[in-house]
């Protein structure tokens, strides 16, 4: 009596090697043959459909055959779009700054409150982490000035009528003691008919700005021409203005004594070449030559 045969496990079963042989059909002649089990083909078909499938990703997230898939957009152009956007936006930032600043100029030249400076907040890179803020003067200053104003000591208009040799509204300044802003050499002087309403001072990096006579503070912020600028205002309607600093160290509505670090020497702004100051000095919104005045 024969038993039956045992009956294979599944292991067994896949671990059982078989025959794949390709022959002519007319002939019979064998082509090609190999020996293989079940685990061992689906161990290599496996891992063949894995490696496509990697190829694939990686084809897809390093070449540009990614362009071709739709709901990929090329990398390029997005890159180009938010360069483009971040450029306009800062457009949009110095526009609004550089508006702000010619209207607060006309106003203090105009001998009127500048307005606040709306942009003065935002946390530019090259301003003073400080709100801009404008201290509008008390009864009593405002009689006080008019008091001071109104001395012949120091008006302006007498002093000009002694100096019949020069016309020009600096005159009446000259009886005022100005600190240097800063030691170096004019590199430009004062030439207001080729637009140049001050003179340039090369100077020390990281040297110190100081303030020219007492006053108080009614600009300090950015522009992209002029990079950080104070201006200060001082009695018998002087202004005078600092322009290229580094830093500022004095922010709107504080006063200041002649000699007082108000900025540092630097190369902020478009319309430099290197660290220096661009130091100017205005009367009645008349531009007067620093260099009559103070030693540079």
């Amino acid at each position: 009596m024969v038993e039956p045969a045992k009956k294979k496990s599944l292991f067994a079963r896949l671990r059982t090697r078989y025959f794949f042989i390709i022959r002519k059909e007319d002939t019979f002649e064998e082509r090609f043959s190999v020996r293989i089990s079940p685990i061992a083909l689906f161990t290599i078909t496996g891992g063949a459909v894995v490696l496509l499938i990697m190829l694939v990703i990686w084809a897809v997230a390093f070449t540009p055959l990614r362009e071709y898939i739709p709901g990929y957009a090329d990398i390029n152009m997005r890159k180009n779009l938010i360069a483009l956007s971040l450029k306009t936006d800062s457009l949009n930032y110095e526009l609004v700054a550089r508006q702000e600043y010619i209207d607060n100029i006309h106003r203090i030249l105009a001998g009127e409150a500048p307005k606040h400076d709306s942009t003065a907040q935002k946390g530019h890179a090259d301003t003073i982490k400080h709100p801009a803020t404008f201290v509008p003067p008390s009864h009593d200053d405002s009689m006080l000035r008019h008091s001071v104003e109104s001395q012949n000591q120091y008006n302006v208009t007498a002093s000009l009528s002694h100096n019949n040799d020069d016309k020009s509204a600096g005159n009446g300044i000259s009886d005022y003691f100005f600190f240097t802003p800063l030691k170096g050499y004019v590199s430009n002087g004062f030439n207001p008919g080729g637009g140049h309403y001050g003179i340039d001072i090369v100077s020390k990096e990281n040297e110190a700005i100081k303030a020219t006579l007492d006053g108080t503070v009614i600009v300090s912020t950015w522009t992209l021409a002029t990079g950080n600028v104070i201006i200060l205002q001082h009695n018998n309607n002087l202004v005078s203005v600092y322009e290229h600093n580094s830093v500022l160290l004095k922010k709107e509505g504080d006063n200041v004594k002649a000699g007082d670090v108000i900025a540092i020497v630097g190369n902020s702004g478009e319309m430099t070449t290197g660290p220096h100051l661009h130091f100017e000095l205005w009367y009645k919104g008349i531009p007067v030559n620093p260099q009559k005045y103070m030693g540079f």
